[in-house]
């Protein structure tokens, strides 16, 4: 996949109103065969991506794209779940008032100063079926910014700071922006699959499939990993300790489950796999 070249920087009028989001669904697939071992693995997941967890890495997705955090909200949900949300800007803070580490940016009374409508926001639901021994837990996140700054430029991380069976990508160019002739943008920047902006290594270890609607900026991608290894889907157990037989029904199930969850209503359709 070849990396588009950046379009020359548009001289605009005023503020860059095109709004960039970027959306994911990411799937970790596990086998707990009893309801004990469904039970750990759920507290398990819990904890691994509570809203502390969750908190540190939208952090470090602002980080990267270069936005300003400007308040944050988050919840541990009971009896499991969590979500973030996180209002960011372009623009420098300006604020008079010195807000502690639990509330990065400036307080309440003081966004007024923010000019951009940003947000990066993540929600987990960690789930088990308690026949077939699959759990799964799903993360939905979405980067909407404003302005300049790229969520595309966090894709890898995110993909990498979750453990990521499957991912569904989605990327949407919306609004327009003018330069100072008074030209209508509607993007401003080149693209023609989110697989430009994946690295190598990314692109290497999964599946992917595209659907793109090039003239609406709509942009979507799925990815399967491709190695699989049992162990990696076993919660608590070595696949030495479990029969043969055992296994080949395990994996049966477990590639039932990601395929299903990756082809989604086609696979029912009759498509092969």
């Amino acid at each position: 996949m070849v990396t588009p070249r950046p379009m020359p920087r548009l001289r605009l009028q005023g503020f860059n109103n095109l709004t960039k989001t970027l959306s994911f669904n990411i799937y970790d697939i596990c086998y707990a065969s009893t309801p004990e071992q469904q039970e750990r693995y759920i507290a398990y997941i819990d904890e691994a991506y509570n809203a502390e967890r969750l908190t540190q890495i939208l952090t470090n997705v602002s980080k990267i794209i270069g936005a300003n955090i400007l308040n944050i909200a988050r919840q541990d949900y009971e009896p499991k779940g969590a979500s973030v949300t996180m209002l960011i800007s372009e623009e420098p803070i300006v604020s008079d008032r010195i807000s502690n580490s639990e509330s990065p940016g400036p307080l309440p009374d003081a966004v007024i100063c923010h000019l951009d409508k940003s947000h990066i926001t993540v929600h987990t639901y960690p789930e088990s079926h308690p026949d077939n021994g699959i759990s799964t837990f799903r993360a939905d996140i979405d980067v909407s910014t404003c302005g300049r700054i790229s969520p595309l430029k966090a894709l890898n991380y995110l993909i990498h700071s979750f453990e990521s069976d499957i991912v569904a990508i989605d990327y949407r160019v919306r609004g327009f922006t003018r330069d100072v002739t008074g030209k209508k943008h509607f993007i401003d920047h080149q693209i023609n699959s989110i697989q430009n902006y994946l690295s190598r290594d990314t692109r290497e270890r999964y599946q992917m499939i595209d659907v793109n609607v090039y003239q609406e900026h709509i942009f979507h991608t799925k990815m399967l990993l491709k190695d699989f290894d049992l162990n990696n889907y076993l919660f608590s157990v070595d696949k030495q300790d479990v029969p043969p037989r055992e296994q080949s029904e395990i994996e049966r199930r477990v590639r039932r489950e990601m395929a299903e969850i990756f082809y989604g209503e086609n696979l029912h359709k009759g498509l092969q796999i």
